[in-house]
């Protein structure tokens, strides 16, 4: 017979969010998640090394408040690549 574990099992919602942040980047809409777990799940992906350009627009289109302004807070800026033009209409 086995000791009573000490530890209480994973709580299911702290199971889906981890779940959620391994496939993250394979999501295209988080604006249907509520706003108290998208905060936890933005926190875990920072936490984890996974915000990408890709995941930061994910959360920045959900226009949630508390995102966007911790987003803010934290200095977190999507880089803006220049697009250069292929081909001119005027002659040189």
């Amino acid at each position: 017979m086995r000791p009573p574990s000490t530890q209480a099992p994973p709580r299911l919602l702290s199971l889906t969010i981890d779940s959620a942040l391994l496939h993250i980047s394979h999501f295209c809409d988080l604006s249907s998640i509520p706003d108290p777990i998208l905060l936890q799940l933005f926190s875990r992906t920072l936490q984890a090394g996974k915000l990408t350009e890709k995941v930061l627009k994910l959360f920045t289109d959900t226009g949630s408040e508390e995102i966007l302004n911790l987003i803010q807070s934290l200095n977190i800026r999507q880089i803006l690549t220049p697009v250069l033009p292929t081909r001119c209409s005027e002659k040189f």
